[in-house]
């Protein structure tokens, strides 16, 4: 019968289609409409594959999580997130509990290092910080009441390695999750999972999907049932990926493992013209003869070193004002995984709230930078770096 009133305000059903779209439709519904509760409940008991509300889950979110699962070989379907901090923090506070104690490489990312610092031992879980790539040292911090241990394959922004098969080694013999942060390194460079690995994070926002203009995280686990606890921690506390962020991190991803081969040449290109500049006290990468752990990135990396570069000025302060005011062209911003090449500096950005003293014990004095390397031409870009470093001498 005709309501004479009108029409509903949502009658109209989408149109049938015997073709299907080429690109991924952006899915920004906030809700989804099932036919009877009895629906509904099969839905959420797994009898029925649908969706419900976007918190938890929606499209274009299990369209990426799909894209970096075949990717990094994952045993079981990764969750997507808000941030890649949301992805550490799932980790961190979704399967931990008081009186846990969690293992960290002391090299991490600055924002990992202030969770664990500031805001674990506040819920009753204790932390140590060692250095990843010393198997021994972190035997010896692993307590009765250790859960887990996080790592960066390669750390931000030291660019050290860790020794993730040792590492694995002493997690399985200890019965202790190896977690680690794959995202200097991404799948294409190596595969932690097929190392050992327990739980692997990304920061989507980064590399994958490349274009500075999503906000992302990934993390999958090995085990169903802490995958399964990871999924519903991050849908309990709002940890919900966008739609639009979801679709634009596909498009980015469709071009990854180019804009990665391509930015990796060019980076090895940039850390040799570094090496050769006078007023460049060091440079950290790990393909390099004088990285201290080059045989283990030869071994672990297998030729893949990531777009990832750092060096050292001669100076301080003063010096890495005068770079960056003369790197023309480059943007210095706290970021990484651009088309266009980035520099930052960690003193004054991911590694601020490091007191100085531990900076330099890390490495990271006021002259430290890191370089994100992009698409440019090779030549140019190793040009731009000359003109910067010398205009540190005038």
């Amino acid at each position: 019968m005709r309501n004479e009133k009108g029409s509903l305000i949502r009658p109209v059903p989408l149109p049938d289609s015997a073709s299907r779209p080429v690109v991924t439709p952006l899915s920004t519904s906030v809700v989804y409409a099932s036919d009877t509760p009895d629906m509904l409940d099969q839905q959420y008991e797994g009898g029925l594959q649908g969706y419900t509300y976007s918190r938890e889950g929606h499209p274009n979110a299990d369209v990426v999580g799909g894209l970096i699962d075949r990717m990094e070989g994952a045993p079981n379907p990764g969750v997507v997130t808000s941030s890649g901090m949301a992805a550490v923090a799932a980790v961190l506070m979704g399967i931990t509990q008081t009186g846990d104690h969690v293992i960290g490489g002391n090299q991490l990312y600055g924002r990992s290092l202030r969770l664990m610092a500031e805001d674990l031992p506040r819920m009753g879980v204790s932390t140590s910080m060692v250095d990843p790539g010393d198997v021994d040292a972190v035997r010896a911090a692993i307590r009765p009441t250790t859960k887990l241990i996080l790592v960066e394959t390669v750390s931000n922004p030291t660019l050290r390695v860790a020794d993730i098969e040792g590492l694995a080694t002493l997690c399985r013999e200890k019965g202790v999750l190896l977690v680690v942060d794959n995202t200097f390194t991404t799948p294409r460079a190596f595969k932690p999972f097929d190392w050992g690995a327990d739980i692997v994070i990304h920061s989507i926002t980064k590399l994958l999907a490349g274009h500075s203009d999503v906000m992302l995280g990934y993390v999958a686990a090995r085990d169903e049932a802490i995958n399964t606890r990871l999924r519903i921690f991050s849908v309990t506390t709002g940890m919900t990926p966008s739609p639009w962020d979801s679709w634009m991190a596909e498009r980015g991803m469709l071009s990854f493992d180019l804009r990665f081969d391509r930015a990796q040449a060019t980076a090895m290109r940039l850390a040799e013209h570094l090496g050769g500049l006078e007023g460049v006290k060091r440079v950290i990468y790990p393909s390099r003869d004088d990285h201290p752990d080059q045989a283990r990135a030869q071994a672990l990396l297998k030729g893949q070193f990531c777009n990832m570069v750092s060096f050292e000025l001669d100076g301080g302060r003063a010096e890495a004002n005068a770079f960056t005011r003369g790197a023309e062209g480059l943007n210095f911003a706290p970021t990484l995984g651009d088309v266009g090449t980035t520099i930052s500096h960690p003193a004054s950005s991911s590694h601020r709230a490091l007191t100085p003293e531990k900076r330099t014990e890390l490495g990271m004095s006021e002259g430290f930078f890191r370089v994100s390397v992009g698409l440019e031409d090779p030549d140019t870009l190793c040009a731009v770096f000359s003109q910067a470093i010398a205009a540190c001498k005038v």
